[in-house]
This record gives C-alpha cells, sequence and structure tokens, in this order.
C-alpha cells in the first residue's frame, strides 16, 4: 500500500526538496501540495492523503489552525499530521500536539529520519518515540506554559471541542501505562516493566485514549505531563 502524502510550507523550494525525496521511495508518494493552512486542509479532503507535513508558521491560515481543523473533522480520522519545525523547542508545537497532531520532526533532519517519520506516522504509531517529544512538553506544559489552549473558562479541551477528562477516570493501571508512556517508553517496554503482554499494553494504552479524549499517543504524552504524572528530569 501507497503512503499519500501531503506536503503544506510556504516554501517552494522545502516543498520541492521532499517531493523529490518522498516521490524517490517505492511506498509513499506526494498526492498534493499547499502554501498556506487553508489550501493544507482543502487538498487533504481532496486527495485521500494518510500523511501531512505541516508547517506551523505560513501566511494566512498557519498550520496550527489547519492541524486543528484536520483532526477534528470525523471524515479525516486517519489522516495523520506530522509538524515540521525549525525550532523544536517551540510553544507552537505544543499547541499542534494538542490540536492532534501525532508528533514533529525539525526541517533539518536526516533524509531517512524523514521517512521514517512519514511510515510511522501512516502505521499510526507515535512518531519516532515518546522520548522525542518529553523534552519540549516538559519545557512549556510542565511549566504551566502560556500557551496551554484552554477555553475561556481555563477548561482544557480535545482537539473535537470536548472536556478533557482528568486522570481521576483512569484505572490504576492505567495511570501506571499513562505514568510510562510519559516517561518514553515504548509498549514493548512497559509491556516488560509491568510483566504483561504487548498486547495488554495496547488494550489499556486504548482504553486510556478513549477515557482522555486523546486522539493518539503523543497526546497522552501530554497528558502525562499536564496531570504531573512526569516531571522534567524524571521518568
Amino acid at each position: 500500500m501507497t503512503i499519500r502524502v501531503v506536503l503544506a510550507d510556504d516554501q517552494a523550494l522545502l516543498r520541492s526538496a521532499f517531493k523529490v525525496l518522498v516521490d524517490s521511495e517505492p511506498d509513499m508518494e506526494v498526492v498534493a501540495e499547499a502554501s498556506d493552512g487553508a489550501e493544507a486542509v482543502d487538498v487533504v479532503r481532496a486527495s485521500g492523503a494518510d500523511v501531512v507535513l505541516m508547517d506551523i508558521r505560513m501566511p494566512g491560515t498557519d498550520g496550527l489552525d489547519a492541524t486543528r481543523a484536520i483532526s477534528s473533522d470525523p471524515a479525516l480520522s486517519g489522516v495523520k499530521v506530522v509538524i515540521l519545525t525549525t525550532f523544536e523547542v517551540d510553544e507552537y508545537v505544543v499547541q499542534a500536539l494538542r490540536a492532534g497532531a501525532c508528533g514533529f520532526i525539525g526541517k533539518g533532519a536526516e533524509p531517512e529520519e524523514l521517512l521514517t517519520a512519514i511510515r510511522t506516522a501512516a502505521k499510526g504509531d507515535a512518531l519516532l518515540s515518546p522520548a522525542a517529544t518529553k523534552g519540549l512538553i516538559a519545557s512549556f506544559l510542565a511549566q504551566e506554559s502560556p500557551y496551554a489552549a484552554q477555553d475561556t473558562a481555563g477548561e482544557d479541551r480535545t482537539a473535537d471541542g470536548e472536556a478533557r477528562r482528568p486522570v481521576d477516570v483512569l484505572t490504576g493501571r492505567e495511570r501506571e501505562v499513562l505514568t510510562l508512556i510519559g516517561g518514553g517508553l515504548s509498549n514493548d517496554e512497559i509491556a516488560e516493566r509491568l510483566a504483561v503482554s504487548p498486547l495488554t499494553v495496547k488494550t489499556h494504552v486504548n482504553r486510556t485514549m478513549s477515557k482522555l479524549g486523546a486522539r493518539d499517543r503523543a497526546q497522552l504524552v501530554v497528558a502525562a505531563y499536564e496531570n504531573g504524572l512526569v516531571r522534567p528530569g524524571h521518568g
């Protein structure tokens, strides 16, 4: 199965370079390009994309709003948004993760890293690893960043606008799994730590996502920090 990729970046030269790289791979192809967020949402809907490489800073509708629009559209529930960023520690990347992006990758990444990120996102797995987002999230969320995506009443919201529920809805085991996810462990590592099967861990992860209104594993990492289960320099 070919992975259908959309490139959303206002720099035509960068899009061209990424297109050459992606189209050189037998298992993926660029099906559309966009130079701003509004165009990105339109071409994603029209192209049947699997993965979007999304720049945040674009003229007009930016990548953050575009990510939120894609993530909140039930018809696009299978689309994975990978944020392209120049600076990995970036408050807007945190907002994008909250809005439903599955992770991020630096624009200066090696070609193989970018290709691996696309394949990983397409499979629905955590982009790269939870540890890749841990430092960024620790820098902003654990310090009660003013960039937190809250409504006017201060109530945290999921990508589709529903109130995000606190971790007290979780069972003890689900909280334990969430803590380990926030600490950067994979399902296999969690299974080894808890002496259970990877399938059991996957079940706990899926139930935790459902209870917390999380779109994917990246948002579980966010939730672990928001709820104080993991702290900078710990886990």
